[in-house]
């Protein structure tokens, strides 16, 4: 089974299946650890690579290349991509996806955006007008071969919303977005609009989105949860609080504990990356 088909064997499973965010790879080393999934967000990505906001900087071949890179250190994992707009017009969305498939990854997300675009969960979001939108994920699902495509609508309105899910669940995307969503109602009437249609569900810390469950996911019928920023949020943290304690300290290092990372327990995490270290993935 191909990696676009694993990740929609497992959304058709039972329950609500989790993908966490990663930003780079040392992030997704961390994250294989615990989760099977992968999400390559957007918001993390623009952080990461380019230390600026997620307003529209990414450069598609930068995408790619990390796609690249974490299919080689990572092959048995789902890797669900954000590719914003996809980079404007509508033929370089299907450059892109065409070349994230061959890349390996499972999925892509596709938004309704017009630019300047923002993070989903902020104010000021512009949505491009339906069939312009519908034009440009018509053309890119004639692009994929297998790949994953969900349809991911940035409308405020409740109106506007629940006419943008059904007329998304009516195309021939595979899972469905309206994301943003502010509350447990919502995604109720949503899951009802875009009948047997899967749903996702993006959660992200401090964004416009009710904390729940994976358990509370799966009863309110959403099928797969993407979690865009925990491990850059612990990171920022992490280092911030590392660096104040190491200044306090001037300058010396703490003593180490059984729970401290230090240069063994880091070398360990990174030699699962060799290549020659994975098992055979399953023929397509």
């Amino acid at each position: 089974m191909n990696h676009p088909n694993r990740l929609r064997a497992a959304i058709d499973a039972p329950g609500t299946t989790p993908l966490i965010g990663v930003f780079d790879m040392f992030s997704a080393s961390v994250s294989a650890q615990h989760y099977d999934g992968m999400f390559v967000s957007g918001f993390g990505f623009a952080a990461s690579h380019y230390g600026l906001p997620d307003i529209g900087f990414i450069a598609w071949p930068d995408i790619v290349a990390f796609v690249q890179r974490l299919r080689l250190a990572f092959p048995q994992q789902h890797l669900l991509v954000d590719i914003d707009d996809g980079y404007v017009d509508p033929e370089t969305a299907c450059h892109v996806v065409q070349q994230l498939e061959a890349s390996g990854a499972s999925g892509v997300i596709l938004e309704d955006q017009k630019r300047p675009r923002r993070c989903g969960h902020v104010e000021g979001k512009q949505i491009l007008p339906l069939e312009e939108y519908l034009e440009k994920l018509e053309m890119v699902l004639a692009a994929r071969r297998d790949l994953l495509v969900v349809a991911r609508t940035d409308a405020t309105e409740e109106s506007e919303i629940l006419r943008r899910a059904k007329a998304l669940a009516a195309t021939d995307a595979d899972v469905i977005l309206v994301d943003g969503v502010r509350s447990v109602d919502r995604i109720r009437t949503v899951r009802e609009v875009i009948g047997n249609k899967p749903l996702l569900f993006n959660q992200i810390a401090g964004g416009k989105s009710p904390r729940l469950s994976l358990s509370e996911l799966g009863d309110l019928g959403v099928d797969v949860a993407i979690y865009s920023t925990p491990c850059l949020f612990a990171a920022q943290s992490a280092v911030d609080r590392a660096l104040a304690d190491l200044k306090a300290a001037d300058g010396r290092l703490p003593e180490p504990t059984p729970e401290s990372v230090g240069v063994p327990e880091c070398l360990a995490l990174l030699e699962r990356n060799l290549s020659r270290h994975h098992p055979p993935v399953p023929a397509s």
